[in-house]
């Protein structure tokens, strides 16, 4: 295992036309792998709007196959840059058949793996269960050239039986392509509460683990389709935090952000013996994990 491990990361405003936010991430991508990028991470569904705010058919045609030229963009990218790129995408698994899936592009181009969002929410604004099949391939690391990377997808980032397992397999860093943002009808105090708990339990994940996490979110406001509501003000707010869960860099919320940060895998090791967390785990005592709930 490398050491120290320089992440890109892209928080970035979107627009409608898919053309320009590709356009636009492979400027910022080519920009951070100049500056000794070796792993870049995007936000979750980067080249569209985010589409879940309504419930409409036609957002399917959104949705692109692997492979395709989209996936071809991106493994070109990686193959010109000498870079891991961690992409966010809407598949088109067979007619009628989609994922939020995350693709990883090893620096040669070719697909080092992939992983379909487990968790799938459906809120008002956040109607995904109406576009995304759950994933069927469980949670399991992709191995690459930086190290065995633990992605999983948003809502996901909720859970810490998914950050778990993943830890289990062998991951090496948790990385979470997300899309979240804040209802303006809330409060300034209940905005605050809900991206303090955003941040606090992928901290958790961190800590209960003994791993370094990557949080990359979209910024900025994206008009609501519909009318019903006002859309959704993305709080942005990416974050990078170390084995111990303390923070190691902190983005803005509201202005896109591209930067690289410094992560040391090598100290997960040394957090894991001061806390042996994975040594104490009573396994013989968890068959309850496996039910809905505990009547």
């Amino acid at each position: 295992m490398q050491n120290k491990l320089k992440v890109g990361i892209i928080q970035q405003h979107n627009v409608e036309s898919a053309d320009d936010n590709r356009r636009r991430l492979a400027d910022k991508m080519r920009t951070l792998a100049t500056a000794g990028a070796q792993l870049i991470v995007n936000q979750e569904l980067h080249d569209s709007l985010y589409f879940c705010q309504t419930e409409n058919v036609d957002n399917c045609n959104l949705a692109v196959g692997l492979p395709s030229d989209t996936t071809e963009f991106y493994s070109a990218l990686a193959r010109e840059l000498g870079v891991v790129i961690v992409t966010s995408l809407f598949e088109r698994r067979a007619p009628g058949l989609y994922h939020n899936t995350a693709v990883v592009f090893e620096k040669d181009g070719s697909v080092a793996g992939k992983y379909r969002k487990m968790h799938i929410p459906d809120d008002p604004a956040y109607y995904e269960k109406f576009y995304f099949t759950p994933g069927d391939i469980g949670f399991e690391p992709i191995s690459t050239s930086v190290g065995r990377l633990g992605v999983l997808v948003c809502w996901d980032q909720w859970y810490p039986e998914a950050a778990r397992l993943m830890a289990l397999r062998g991951a090496e860093l948790l990385i979470y392509p997300t899309a979240i943002g804040w209802e303006s009808t809330d409060t300034a105090d209940e905005k605050e509460r809900q991206r303090e708990a955003w941040i606090t339990v992928q901290r958790g994940h961190a800590v209960a683990n003994g791993l370094p996490v990557v949080t990359v979110n979209r910024v900025g406001h994206e008009s609501d389709p519909s009318g019903q509501t006002n859309g959704i003000l993305f709080w942005g707010s990416s974050f990078v935090a170390g084995p111990q869960g303390e923070f190691i860099f902190r983005a803005p919320d509201n202005e896109e952000c591209v930067t690289i940060v410094e992560v040391d895998l090598l100290r997960s090791e040394q957090v894991r013996r001061w806390w042996p967390f994975l040594r104490d785990r009573r396994i013989d005592a968890y068959s309850g994990l496996t039910k809905r709930f505990l009547d």
